[in-house]
């Protein structure tokens, strides 16, 4: 099996055009961990959205010894011109120079700031080195990332920007050969803006198991949407990822698997309505690493939606799937 991921990443590698140059000279061989301090900003005293979690995912995986800072890559800030293979050229305008209108900004559930463009960015930034060192290594984490909410012209429920889609399409323009990128999206909520910017790209496939009385309430069309029901428990769950990805990876043969890896299926989570356990998360990162990697298929993870007034609890749980991820990359002699 390595020998064939060594074979894929070496030949997707040969054809990419680097936003990162410094990349294949990286000092650390561990699991990389991408993460910036300015995933975060500042927001209104008792604002819903946990901003603080970001830094504290980061802290616990190395206070925990899940990583060294060794293994930390810092993105760059993600550039208009690159926002704008998925963003109208009216939408960043405005969104950069703060031309955002109240409605605008109840949508997306922030108030603007030069604070939220630039952590927005950086955050998108992310995304895409996760993708590009994916695309050499073989697995990459980023510490943020899942925006899956914003579409061309406007963001929506917490997203500003869709990292996700900016780092399928750079992925896809970066490349002298035709890339396949699969989107594995396993938010509590439909990925409703990637399955939207997606929809007449065949070298997309969407891919999204959500709740379906859940957010949001107008839905889009992935490629393939799985609805599940209240109250999913963690068999159930995992069973109903199972009975689709093999078949998927098989069929539609991937060159990179984006994998967002929400926490809000999360029997505790304020915004979920499912019932997973901190366990059955684990096994179902586990189980989308491992069968991704065994196909020599190389995976980018973000951390998704997770909503909890206990930022640590929260944090911890956010973490899983970069543990899960050290399992994978030790196990696989990566």
């Amino acid at each position: 099996m390595k020998r064939v991921l060594c074979r894929r990443l070496g030949a997707a590698l040969s054809c990419c055009t680097r936003f990162h140059a410094q990349l294949v000279r990286h000092e650390s061989t561990g699991l990389p961990i991408i993460h910036h301090s300015g995933y975060v900003c500042e927001l209104p005293t008792n604002h819903r959205f946990p901003m603080a979690k970001f830094p504290r995912v980061l802290h616990f995986l190395l206070q925990d010894q899940v990583i060294t800072d060794r293994q930390v890559w810092v993105p760059e800030i993600a550039s208009k011109d690159l926002l704008s293979g998925v963003h109208t050229e009216e939408y960043l305008s405005n969104f950069i120079n703060g031309k955002i209108d109240e409605r605008e900004q109840r949508r997306t559930g922030f108030p603007w700031s030069e604070g939220i463009v630039r952590r927005c960015r950086y955050e998108t930034g992310g995304t895409v080195l996760a993708a590009e060192v994916a695309l050499q290594r073989g697995l990459a984490c980023s510490t943020a990332g899942g925006t899956h909410h914003a579409f061309p012209g406007y963001g929506s429920g917490f997203c500003l920007l869709n990292d996700l889609a900016v780092a399928a399409k750079y992925t896809l323009s970066n490349s002298s050969t035709r890339r396949k990128v699969l989107i594995v999206d396993l938010d509590v909520h439909q990925g409703d803006g990637t399955a939207f910017i997606f929809k007449e790209e065949p070298s997309v496939f969407t891919f999204s198991v959500h709740c379906g009385k859940n957010f949001p309430l107008r839905k889009q069309q992935s490629d393939l949407d799985i609805s599940v029901e209240d109250g999913l428990e963690d068999k159930e769950y995992l069973s109903t990822v199972e009975q689709h990805l093999p078949w998927l990876l098989e069929s539609f043969r991937p060159d990179l698997v984006l994998y967002d890896a929400g926490v809000d299926p999360h029997w505790e989570d304020e915004l979920g309505r499912l019932r997973l356990t901190d366990e059955g998360l684990y096994q179902r990162d586990l189980y989308v690493m491992k069968t991704v990697v065994s196909k020599g298929v190389p995976v980018a993870t973000v951390i998704g939606g997770g909503y909890s007034r206990d930022i640590d609890k929260l944090a911890l749980r956010h973490s899983i799937v970069h543990r899960a991820a050290t399992q994978v990359w030790r196990e696989c002699g990566m």
